[in-house]
């Protein structure tokens, strides 16, 4: 696709100049396994579907293109797309992480990689003296989310970089909660982006995928290896059901972007929150750094209520918004992360981050943002109506 092209056309086109034979504006779904070679030695291209297939390359090739990648790679989950992704380090590798990090990709690091030798400090990317000092000789890679789940923690992507490729350390970013629309981290020297797919980018609660893209010709051609050899790459029909949902992706973010601004500054003025974080608000202390590396904001942030007493009946009484445990999609979705997202992190170190047991975690859809600070106002003030009897 024409480089030229602005974000915005580039993701209503995906797929519709593939298929020149048929000028099928939306690209097919070959749902074949298997692929005929046309004689001894020779192969379309194609051969067997966990190594290629023609819809998930057609994704593949766009997500590169969108990150300002060299490669791309569509798994089977976010958690694939990451399993993926670590499986470049081996026995004796460590890894710096960042601080406040989503529960699955702890558990992942914790529980199953701890097994193969591979080891991970947790700290706070922004900080270059905590990363200094976290490093080993055994480092391998920075991981990196920004923002942070559920936090909203900030960290300057081009210093991190310009660190770790001073060490010759890899960068790797979780790009999930900004996406391609907002946030291009391959532009600022990151070696490795990955997505969870199922949250903004598919964008419609009805998809399961991930997204791996590289930087480097080298880097690319093992991940490839990787990619096949582990095989938990994304089935022919998910690749056209992403490809569909990122076609909006441009619209949707911006929806989502006023959205989520318009709830957190409701709840900033609310007598029953004490802590809003989101880094859309100048008081956010991410709030310069997020304005020079993204050209926008996610729809997801946090809040704190004052007493661990609003939980349960907020929860209860929101209507429009969902209590359900993802982010990203159209529909409004609320978390307590202590509970679900965040609950396989020892309290200890959820307590020290700041992920305890009045945090919540608010995923705002695409709904009329009136609509919402009613659900919401409505909900907090039956809750105070419930402990003041």
């Amino acid at each position: 696709m024409d480089e030229k092209l602005r974000i915005e056309s580039r993701l209503a086109q995906i797929g519709s100049q593939e298929d020149p034979a048929t000028g099928a504006v939306n690209f097919p779904i070959y749902q074949s396994t298997a692929f005929r070679h046309p004689r001894l030695g020779q192969s379309t291209g194609f051969d067997y579907i966990r190594t290629k297939n023609p819809t998930r390359s057609v994704l593949e090739t766009v997500a590169a293109e969108l990150e300002s990648g060299d490669a791309g790679f569509a798994c089977s989950s976010g958690m694939a797309a990451l399993q993926t992704v670590f499986a470049l380090f081996g026995q004796g590798d460590h890894l710096v992480v960042s601080l406040d990090l989503y529960g699955g990709t702890y558990r992942l690091l914790e529980r199953i990689l701890s097994r193969f030798g591979i080891s991970a400090s947790y700290v706070d990317t922004n900080d270059l003296e905590a990363l200094e000092a976290a490093r080993t000789p055994g480092t391998k890679a920075v991981f990196v989310e920004t923002p942070t789940n559920p936090l909203m923690m900030i960290t300057d992507i081009r210093a991190v970089c310009s660190w770790a490729k001073e060490h010759n350390l890899l960068t790797i970013v979780d790009n999930t909660l900004l996406t391609p629309f907002f946030q291009r981290p391959l532009e600022l020297g990151a070696d490795i982006v990955v997505h969870s797919a199922t949250k903004y980018l598919g964008g419609h609660n009805d998809v399961l995928a991930g997204l791996i893209m590289t930087k480097g010709s080298e880097l690319s051609a093992e991940m490839a290896v990787l990619h096949n050899s582990i095989g938990a790459v994304l089935g022919p029909s998910d690749s056209y059901q992403l490809m569909r949902g990122m076609k909006t992706l441009a619209l949707r973010m911006e929806r989502h972007e006023s959205n989520a601004l318009a709830l957190a500054r409701f709840l900033q003025d609310h007598p029953a929150i004490a802590e809003v974080f989101h880094p859309g608000l100048p008081e956010h202390p991410g709030f310069e750094i997020q304005n020079s590396q993204s050209s926008g904001n996610t729809g997801i942030f946090s809040f704190k209520v004052k007493d661990a007493a609003y939980i349960e009946p907020v929860l209860r009484h929101i209507r429009l918004i969902a209590f359900a445990e993802s982010l990203g999609g159209v529909e409004s979705l609320m978390t307590y992360p202590a509970v679900q997202t965040h609950a396989d992190i020892p309290v200890e170190i959820r307590d020290a981050v700041g992920v305890d047991d009045r945090l919540l975690r608010f995923s705002v859809g695409i709904e009329h943002a009136e609509d919402l600070i009613n659900d919401l106002g409505n909900a907090l003030e039956a809750a105070r109506a419930e402990l003041e009897k």
